[in-house]
Formats: C-alpha cells, structure tokens, sequence
C-alpha cells in the first residue's frame, strides 16, 4: 500500500541523515544521473529525474516536478518511492520540501568538506527557502558564528537575519564570510571576486542558462560537482573523489573552492528512504504489515 507524505509529515534526524548522504556521495551512485528536462512556459521548467538508486537501499526514486522562480515554493511537485525487487509504489512523498532539504544538505557537506577548518562565518546570498536551508544544515556540520545576508529584497534580508539570529548565528552587517552559500536564480554572475582561501557553494548552475559565479573565479579556483554528466560548470573533480581520497580537495589555506552541485538522484533517494522509514516507525498501522515486516531490519 502506498501512503502519501506530505511536507509536514518528514521527519528527519539531520545528523544521522548527513551521515547516510555522506556514505552514499563516498560510495558514488549506483548509476549515472539522469534528468529529463523541458520548457514549459517562459517561466516554468519541468523535470523529471529518474532513476535514484544506491547501494544497500532496496528502492528507487523517479521525481518529477516543476521549477518556477517567480512563485513560493519555487519547486513543486512529487518524488515516488519505489519498491527495487518489485516496482511497487511504495511512498509519493511531497518533493518541494524534500528538494530543498536535500539541496541544502548536499551544498552544506561540500561547504563543510572544502572550507577551512576554522572557517566560522558565512555570507549567504540568496535569502530564501534554499538559502535557509544550507545555512541551517551547515550550522549542524560545524559551528557558525555568524552570517552576512545579501538578497535584491531588503526585506527579505532582514527576515533571514532574524530567522539566524533565532538559530543562535550572529547577523552581521559588514564583515565578508569565509564561506559564501548561494542560491539565486540568476543568469549573470552575482559574485565576482572573494578573498584568498573562500569557500563558495553555488547553487544556481543547474540548469543550462543560470549563472552565479563570474568566469574569473571558476577559472582560479577549485571546482567540485557531484555528477561531471550533469554539471553546467567545468570541474576538476568530484565530491565523491575527496571524500574518497582519490583527490586531496583543498590544498591549501589561501585556495579558493567551489563546490556546484547538480543534484542527484541518488541523493533523492537517500533522504527518501531515510524519511520514509522515519514516517513507517512513526505510524506503523498506515502502512502495509507485509511491507513494513519486510523493511524493518533495513
């Protein structure tokens, strides 16, 4: 039986699922990633990522949803969970916060991964859901002392500001941070030049057409995608290559990196999997006893 999960309803134990995000990223995916994309209207892309699959998980992912930067939620739409041996559809699970949760983790573990140890503020641009997110997860990987916000909105500035003060990160009103968190959907480069040994996590490069960062920084820097195939930036390597120790990622103190994610499907389904079991503990009479049984020592 398939149950429907929607954004209220995910629960999720943040460090134990950058842990599992983190394994998963080591491992690779099982398979390259795959999307399929199409304009829709002038302002509304469509998307379908198919399949999500890992290593040690018994299902799959197929998402399909809409991206449309003039509303709020940006993203709407479902990811379904499936059963890997069967086909059978086991969890349509709201993908809007699921997404935003999953991009933010993985930008944050990059950030995390590729910054200086002693790296404490952080310059977010982008004051919305997706800037929230990467804040929120990377205050969870290391301690943030404080957090420069910079939006085209004021107001939206401010309420950010005050969202961090609440997770107890100091707003700052002038002082550049050592990493710098985007999340724009520009298509002219927004950031031009950082200073020696900045961290940048950017994620507005996934699709052809959007652009974050000018020419001059990623030709001098570092730069880290999760999947060469789907990435709209040429990379030196992987996420997966440093985490594996196939490359040395950061070098050195006053290196510039970047890390620029795609996405994975692979990473849908880990976060997936991860709030469908949650929500089968939780609840377990809505779900099917057979497949509950068949699941729990997983």
């Amino acid at each position: 039986m398939a149950v429907v999960l929607g954004a209220g309803e995910l629960e999720v134990d943040l460090p134990r699922l950058a842990s599992e995000l983190t394994a998963a990223l080591r491992a690779g995916p099982a398979e390259p990633g795959q999307r399929v994309r199409a304009q829709v209207t002038p302002d509304v892309t469509a998307m379908v990522l198919m399949p999500g699959l890992a290593a040690g998980i018994p299902a799959y992912t197929v998402k399909v949803h809409a991206k449309n930067p003039n509303r709020s939620p940006a993203i709407t739409g479902v990811i379904c969970l499936h059963d890997l041996a069967t086909g059978d559809l086991l969890a349509l699970i709201d993908s809007s916060h699921l997404t935003a949760l999953r991009t933010g983790l993985g930008g944050a573990l990059g950030a995390h991964l590729l910054a200086r140890p002693d790296a404490r503020h952080v310059t977010v641009i982008g004051a919305g859901a997706q800037g929230r997110a990467q804040l929120q997860a990377l205050a969870a990987l290391r301690p943030i002392e404080s957090v420069l916000v910079r939006d085209t909105d004021p107001a939206a500035a401010r309420k950010f500001a005050a969202w961090a003060e609440e997770l107890g990160i100091r707003a700052s009103g002038a002082a550049e941070g050592e990493i710098v968190l985007m999340a724009t959907w520009s298509r002219v480069p927004v950031l031009h030049e950082v200073s020696p040994g900045t961290h940048i996590t950017s994620l507005g490069a996934d699709e052809p057409g959007k652009v974050e960062l000018a020419p001059g920084i990623l030709d001098s820097a570092l730069v880290v995608v999760d999947d060469p195939g789907l990435a709209h930036v040429a990379a030196d390597t992987t996420i997966g290559a440093v985490l594996r120790g196939e490359h040395p990622g950061r070098t050195g103190a006053d290196q510039v990196t970047v890390y620029s994610p795609a996405g994975l499907p692979m990473q849908d389904l880990v976060i997936a999997w991860h709030v469908y079991r949650n929500a089968r503990r939780k609840s377990p009479a809505v779900f099917d006893i057979g497949v509950s049984q068949r699941y729990e020592s997983r």
